[in-house]
Formats: C-alpha cells, structure tokens, sequence
C-alpha cells in the first residue's frame, strides 16, 4: 500500500510441529498493510515447511534459512538470512510470537532514523496466564536495572552488513547483536515505553525454558554471581531462621520490581501481581543458575537440535568471528 511504513519486518521461525497457521496468517495479513515488506525465514521441518508456505506464501515472502550458513544458532541463521534479503534499510526482526501495531512500527522507523539499532519492550498480552506473570517479574527487574532483553529488535541494515553480520553460534543472540553493534561503534537506542505485545507460551514450553534462559546470564558475570548466591543466602536464612532478614530480602525484591514496573508508564501494561512474585523468581533463578552450571560443565545447554556451550562473547571480543 501507498501508505506503508518504509520497514522490512524479518521474522524467523522453526516449528517442529503444527503451530498456530490460522492466528499468524490473520497476523501477517495485518502486516503487509502496515510495512513495504514481510519475509518469513522459515527453518522448520519439511512438513511444516510446506504447510507454512501454502498458507502464507500468496501473503507474504517466504524462505528457508541460506544454505550458505552453518550457524549453531537457528535464529541467527534466519535473521542473517532475512536481512540479506531484505529490500529496505530499515528491518525490524521479531520472534513468531510478537504482535506489532502500526504505532509500534512507526516509531521505531523514525527511531532508526539517529540509531543503528533499537530494543523496544515486550509485554504479554491479556488476560495473562500465571506463568506470564512469573515471566514477567524478570522483565521488571531488569528495567528496574536497565532495559529487558526482548524478543524483538530494529535495525538498519547498511550497518548490519557493514559490521559482517554477528556470531551465529552463540546461545544469547539478541546481546551478542546489541554487543556487536556497540563494538563497531553503532548507536543503541532502549525505549523503556514503546511497548509491543508478546503472546504468552504454552505451560510446556514456559517451563522447557527455565534452565536455557538462566544459562544466558553466563554472557552477564556480576548477575549470574548474584543467581548463583541466592540459593546459599536462602539456605542460611532458612538455617539460621532469620526470618526477618529474609522478609526484609523479599520485600526489597518486591520494591525494585515495582520500581521497574512504574518506569515509562509502565503499569499501563503490566500487572502488579508480577511484582509480588518477584521474590519466586529470584529464587527459581538462583536454583536453574545452579542447573546452568551443571550444564556448562557437560558442554552446554540444549536450543533446538543444537548444543551450545558459549552464552555470549564478551564485548572486547564480540565481532571478532561473525563468520
């Protein structure tokens, strides 16, 4: 349409079964009225492949992965692939579970305009489901801290070529892309209140993800030495019964959780019963952080049909093998 956002919009996906066809073709039906173009990188088993394209393919550009690459990562495989084949300098990349609206989309067009890469913030969307809420703790914390991690990110595209891309073989993609701009001398842009909603994961996958997502703090010493004493701490309190030390620990937990969820307006989006459970989170943390341990020392953790050991690269060394 004559009136779309000048974006490209890469979204890569791997199924390994039959995901939800009908609500991501009503999705990226939406989609194409909003932006110059969709291309869905497509890594999923041959079945679904198929399946996938003849629903979506009149719709949208549909692709499998480059065979050219050889990334560990799934993901990284799809969006280097995307990104290739994209045909504006402004892309937004997105996980199959993140639902944009045109305001979302508009600003993020215009932020690109003085950054070379911007990390929006997800919520789930309502009603949410109790693990949602538990999920949602940690997004607290970490804007309470900073910015979250989502499972989305916009970029220009002349940069991404221009730096060689970014490590595919790393667990933690969406730092490793944000470290590596930054180490070639890009501009980041974190705005805490442009939100974009996420779909909530099945129960099944949510808690699949536990210990996966507690091994990408190794990318972030200082805080994975904070999971990694939370269990110690909570071990001495329950010993000792210092009840009161521990009330006073919770409570702090609760506080800057809060602390996070009024930054940007946020409680417009996310509900304070995710700062209650603050404190669970820290400690289903600090014991899947021991978990990652373990899993670090037997050459890594499980993503896809991959096993991958490194989390990260640190930012003095990130760039150095995009290859």
């Amino acid at each position: 349409m004559s009136d779309s956002l000048q974006l490209s919009y890469v979204l890569p996906l791997k199924w390994v079964g039959d995901g939800d066809r009908a609500e991501m073709a009503d999705y990226l039906d939406r989609l194409v009225d909003l932006v110059a173009e969709v291309i869905v990188v497509d890594g999923s088993e041959a079945r679904a492949f198929a399946a996938n394209a003849a629903t979506w393919g009149s719709i949208i550009k549909h692709m499998a992965p480059d065979a050219g690459l050889s990334f560990t990562n799934g993901k990284v495989l799809g969006v280097t692939t995307g990104v290739w084949a994209a045909g504006c300098e402004k892309i937004i990349v997105a996980d199959d579970d993140v639902r944009y609206d045109r305001n979302a989309l508009s600003r993020l067009e215009h932020m690109l305009d003085h950054a070379d890469l911007a990390r929006p913030q997800n919520y789930f969307r309502h009603p949410m489901p109790w693990h949602a809420h538990w999920d949602t703790a940690r997004t607290l914390l970490n804007r309470a801290t900073g910015a979250d991690y989502p499972g989305t990110l916009a970029l220009r595209r002349s940069f991404f070529l221009a730096m060689g891309g970014y490590d595919g073989n790393v667990l933690f993609e969406n730092l490793e892309l944000i470290r590596t701009v930054e180490r070639h001398g890009g501009r980041v842009a974190s705005p805490l209140d442009l939100y974009v909603e996420r779909l909530a994961p099945t129960g099944a996958r949510f808690l699949s993800q536990r210990v996966r997502q507690a091994y990408d703090d190794f990318a972030l010493p200082l805080r994975m030495a904070v999971w990694l004493a939370v269990v110690p701490v909570t071990v001495r309190i329950a010993w000792k019964r210092r009840l009161q030390s521990g009330a006073c620990l919770a409570g702090g937990a609760i506080a800057l959780a809060e602390a996070g969820r009024r930054r940007a307006s946020g409680r417009t989006v996310f509900p304070v019963r995710a700062s209650l459970l603050a404190p669970a989170w820290i400690l289903e943390r600090g014991v899947c952080a021991w978990l990652a341990v373990l899993c670090r020392l037997g050459g890594g953790v499980n993503y896809g049909e991959a096993r991958i050991k490194k989390a990260a690269n640190r930012p003095r060394r990130v760039g150095d093998r995009c290859e």
